[in-house]
């Protein structure tokens, strides 16, 4: 792992900004570089053939900005790309899924785990696959909740009908004596207080972009890869400049001042070969 160069991290939309967050108040000294697919978002209602399509055509686009690392911060693309990423490029390629699924088995004391994330992700059963590598006796119960993303994307975070959607979602939890949860999508951080609140002091919740800027931080400790750059020049890109970019991407960072970028992929990624 070099120690020059940028980390990348792409998502089908704008959910992977937690993950942003989390590198900007651990790793400040390092640069990031940012793509949310919002022209085809969102990932997990598509195909698995379409989703590593655009997997790779996030990744190849991101390549272009010498990356020392490459986050998949979309749970969708993790579950059907990250093998074939993580084998296409030199450099560490690091999915979502993983990192949660350790902390998680560590976490748990009665071996029963829950996990919420889109239709795509829940269908996968990439959790449940991880999971049984790590600990075949762990109990893992698993509830799609898609509504969530939009929720979330719409600044609803704390609004009445998110309270209650949250609440029908997560009943299918009551009787299953789960002790942590895995948020199983990287929109689901914003709802934290909500999703404790609703399960209680009992159960834990494993933040999927806490659990990978660990990995991240660990394997930059281990290769001697830190950078300490004064003002980081970090890139934000979307493939399209939807209406409330802005007030979504405050939602997400805190900050009204980024400076997006559009790209068309097809054209960029012609252009360079």
């Amino acid at each position: 792992m070099q120690k020059k160069g940028s980390i990348g991290v792409f998502d089908s939309g704008l959910g992977g900004l937690t993950v942003i967050k989390e590198l900007l108040t651990r790793l400040p000294g390092e640069q990031f570089v940012y793509l949310g697919d919002t022209a085809r978002e969102p990932y997990g209602t598509k195909s698995k053939e379409a989703v590593l399509k655009f997997s790779l055509q996030d990744a190849d686009f991101l390549n272009t900005f010498n990356l020392k690392a490459l986050i998949i911060a979309c749970n969708t693309a993790s579950s059907y790309a990250y093998e074939i990423l993580q084998k296409k490029y030199s450099f560490p390629v690091l999915n979502v899924i993983e990192p949660a699924v350790h902390d998680a088995v560590k976490q748990t004391k009665t071996g029963i785990i829950g996990v919420i994330g889109t239709y795509a992700t829940i269908r996968s059963r990439a959790y449940e696959k991880e999971i049984a590598c790590l600990d075949k006796n762990i109990k893992v119960f698993s509830c799609a909740c898609p509504l969530f993303v939009p929720l979330v994307e719409e600044g609803w975070n704390n609004h009445k009908i998110t309270v209650e959607i949250a609440k029908e979602y997560l009943n299918y939890f009551k009787d299953k004596h789960i002790d942590t949860l895995i948020l199983g999508c990287t929109h689901y951080p914003l709802l934290k207080p909500l999703l404790a609140k609703i399960m209680g002091n009992s159960v834990t919740l494993i933040d999927t972009a806490i659990s990978v800027v660990n990995q991240l931080n660990n394997l930059l400790e281990k290769y001697e890869a830190f950078s300490f750059i004064n003002k980081p020049d970090n890139k934000y890109f979307v493939t399209d400049v939807t209406q409330n970019l802005v007030e979504v991407s405050r939602g997400f960072l805190g900050v009204d001042d980024i400076a997006w970028e559009k790209i068309d992929l097809d054209s960029f990624l012609m252009a360079h070969g």
